[in-house]
């Protein structure tokens, strides 16, 4: 084959695939914004398809699917939104699973003011502590559980301050509208590590495990995109990225 006829080759079969990429419209917990974006520049270089992405909390997302927002995949923030949503025949049955199993840390942007061990939350030396809302983010859950577990959950109450997701509890500390904070691992996590302040890894057996599963809603039952994403995030490529942002798999 001569050059002219390879450079014709190669522009059809990219116009072949151009002609058959497809966008889909996906809702991301907060927490998992960070690899998410990640992962959707990695899914569009392999298949072509493009994911438009909307961050929020779990809550919120299942409220306004349940109104017919053209959400076409979800990743939750947890295990019970997603099959709630397939048992009210919201999502496509059987499209359910596991992408990320999350960890959740006390956080502060200062640092010193947050020990390994947590015991700053017994010494009280803060005015404010930012959760996300329990009812919404099933981080807020966690954080709610691990206190009430160290016994601490009654006398740091009136400290509390709730972001509606894990991203706005994120941002009252990162801003200082908050000295410290429970939030997710994956949002102080870089390169393997801390990225800035102290902070403590809340132990597992502190809270309910934060299974985060992923489901394609029905409004993606026939979007060739959907179901691309929903394979190419249980591919080897995009593990590799969720570990690296500090979840288990």
């Amino acid at each position: 084959m001569d050059l002219r006829r390879a450079i014709l080759s190669c522009l059809l079969l990219a116009g072949a695939a151009a002609a058959h990429a497809a966008e889909v419209s996906v809702a991301v917990a907060a927490n998992f914004t960070a690899p998410m974006q990640k992962i959707a520049a990695a899914f569009e270089q392999a298949t072509g398809h493009k994911a438009v992405l909307a961050f929020g909390s779990t809550g919120r997302f299942y409220a306004q699917v349940k109104n017919g927002a053209p959400f076409q995949v979800l990743l939750a923030a947890d295990d019970e939104t997603p099959a709630k949503l397939e048992a009210e025949g919201l999502a496509v049955r059987g499209s359910r699973f596991t992408y990320a199993t999350g960890r959740l840390v006390l956080w502060s942007a200062s640092a010193g003011l947050v020990d390994g061990r947590g015991e700053v939350l017994r010494t009280g030396r803060f005015e404010r502590l930012a959760i996300a809302d329990p009812k919404l983010a099933p981080y807020g859950a966690a954080a709610l559980q691990a206190m009430d577990r160290l016994g601490v959950a009654d006398a740091l109450r009136p400290r509390l301050v709730q972001g509606e997701s894990i991203g706005q509890a994120f941002q009252f500390v990162a801003t200082g509208n908050a000295p410290l904070g429970f939030v997710a691992l994956s949002q102080v996590m870089v390169d393997g590590g801390i990225a800035k302040g102290s902070a403590w890894v809340v132990p597992a057996d502190l809270h309910a495990p934060i299974r985060q599963d992923a489901v394609v809603l029905a409004a993606g039952k026939d979007n060739p995109a959907a179901t691309a994403l929903a394979s190419f995030l249980r591919s080897d490529a995009a593990k590799a990225i969720i570990r690296a942002h500090g979840y288990e798999l």
